[in-house]
């Protein structure tokens, strides 16, 4: 039994490797396409995101990051406390990284839920501010605030950032 495994494995592998797919339905031209956030547009959302958080009287910092979690974009505040950057920075990343707004990430990861262990992925930091950013469907970076009184507060900054920006993103 435990041979018939082994050989079946290595099978699976040689097939990958020869370039077949386990299911031709996920074989395609061999590349693809993909949209990305450019530049100018991460520092609008930057400065739309800074705004909309400094017309609430939140001094915050605002991090944009790429599809890949990399930075593109971070102001902080002149009030904001020193640890904001790098939380917003890592609210965008763990958005991108999961897929999702990470406020209600936050609350899918509470102690005792299913989901628990990914509080102690490094480098993730489960904490509402972080949102996601897609046009069409597709997934091209995510934006973190860090310095309102509370993760809701953060995202609901970070939403009127992109919906200030909304039109650049088609």
């Amino acid at each position: 039994m435990k041979t018939k495994m082994i050989m079946g494995a290595l099978a699976l592998g040689a097939g990958l490797v020869a370039g077949v797919a386990p299911n031709d339905s996920w074989a395609q031209d061999g590349t693809f396409s993909t949209k990305s956030l450019t530049p100018e547009v991460a520092v609008k959302l930057a400065q739309a995101t800074l705004e909309a958080c400094r017309a609430e009287g939140y001094q915050i910092a605002v991090a944009v990051v790429d599809k890949g979690g990399n930075a593109q974009a971070l102001i902080r505040d002149r009030f904001a406390g020193p640890h904001t950057p790098r939380t917003a920075t890592l609210k965008a990343y763990t958005a991108v990284s999961f897929r999702t707004n990470t406020t209600g990430l936050a609350e899918n990861t509470q102690a005792g839920k299913e989901a628990s262990g990914v509080r102690h992925i490094p480098g993730v930091l489960v904490l509402g501010g972080g949102v996601v950013i897609e046009t069409g469907g597709e997934l091209i970076g995510g934006v973190g605030v860090s310095g309102a009184p509370g993760g809701q507060l953060d995202e609901d900054c970070a939403v009127k950032g992109l919906e200030a920006i909304e039109d650049d993103l088609f």
